[in-house]
């Protein structure tokens, strides 16, 4: 959209054109909600304007606000300006949602976001030790929010599984309840992303993925802000809907949506060899995407949950 300086006035993450207004959540305003009423806002990983186009047209057919996360690996790929896109394109919907960094590994990472007008910043030192941990995060904690970013962290080890470029580790260390209620309080993060058997990735037969609700009841009672499962791809239904009665706010979800989307361009390629404009094999798998998202935001309980924001 090409609108004169003149008619624009930004205030914070609020834009007003021409008499409307728009906004940006932070993820404190976006997430306190989704805690307060027992229900999660997916957080969904885009490296595209496609998968953009997904998420928004999910959240608004299920009138559900989201999160559109961006990892390091995937902002390389696409570079800063996309943002502008993002913001946009969030902006320009009627719902509430947030851009955030997912899984910052330095300064760098960070800064790089909220020049790009990232809403809000994962700042993950849980690969380092638990005294490190808190001294990096709080640093962070202290230049996000000095710009009213939002920030989230992660105590604990989430796992990894083949296929996936978002990290982890190959052994799950498990958040310890006691010790996340030090960390929130000494870092003084917004929301805390907790180890609790998940893994990023499809999980391959064979490996054991339960989601341990006893170990997340315990953390919820020691820490009262929003808490973030990461690896939320390919786990039982019933274990998701578990989390968000106990606490988890935010699911991160990739693997699924992306693994939709390209099996359906993949057929589609192989159905039509000789087509190649993107208007003929792009369509049916953002439909069939669009429709995963859908369902998942009727899993995680956000469906009809955007008009609780005002």
């Amino acid at each position: 959209m090409n609108v004169h300086m003149d008619v624009i006035k930004k205030l914070n993450n609020k834009t007003v054109i021409r008499g409307r207004i728009y906004k940006l959540y932070n993820m404190t305003d976006l997430l306190n909600v989704a805690y307060e009423n027992k229900f999660a806002i997916g957080a969904f990983n885009v490296a595209n304007s496609e998968f953009v186009k997904v998420v928004i047209d999910a959240a608004e057919a299920q009138n559900s606000p989201a999160i559109i996360q961006i990892h390091p690996l995937e902002i390389n790929l696409i570079e800063d300006d996309f943002i502008a896109y993002v913001r946009e394109a969030v902006k320009n919907s009627k719902i509430p949602m947030a851009i955030h960094l997912d899984h910052g590994g330095n300064l760098q990472d960070v800064v790089r976001a909220i020049r790009n007008g990232y809403t809000s910043v994962m700042i993950d030192a849980s690969h380092l030790s638990y005294e490190e941990n808190i001294e990096i995060t709080k640093k962070f904690v202290e230049i996000a929010h000095a710009v009213n970013v939002s920030v989230e962290a992660e105590l604990g080890t989430i796992g990894v599984n083949e296929g996936s470029g978002e990290g982890g580790s190959e052994d799950i260390l498990y958040t310890d309840p006691k010790q996340a209620a030090e960390f929130v309080k000494k870092t003084g993060i917004d929301t805390l992303a907790v180890a609790i058997g998940t893994s990023h990735g499809i999980y391959p037969k064979t490996k054991e993925h339960s989601i341990k609700i006893d170990r997340l009841k315990e953390i919820r009672k020691q820490v009262s802000i929003p808490l973030v499962l990461h690896g939320g791809s390919d786990n039982a239904d019933d274990e998701i809907r578990e989390t968000a009665k106990n606490g988890v706010a935010k699911i991160n979800l990739a693997s699924d949506m992306k693994r939709a989307f390209y099996r359906q361009l993949q057929k589609t390629l192989n159905d039509k060899p000789n087509d190649y404009e993107s208007f003929i094999v792009i369509p049916e798998a953002t439909k069939v995407a669009t429709e995963l998202v859908k369902k998942k935001m009727d899993l995680f309980g956000s469906t009809e949950k955007a008009q609780l924001y005002k």
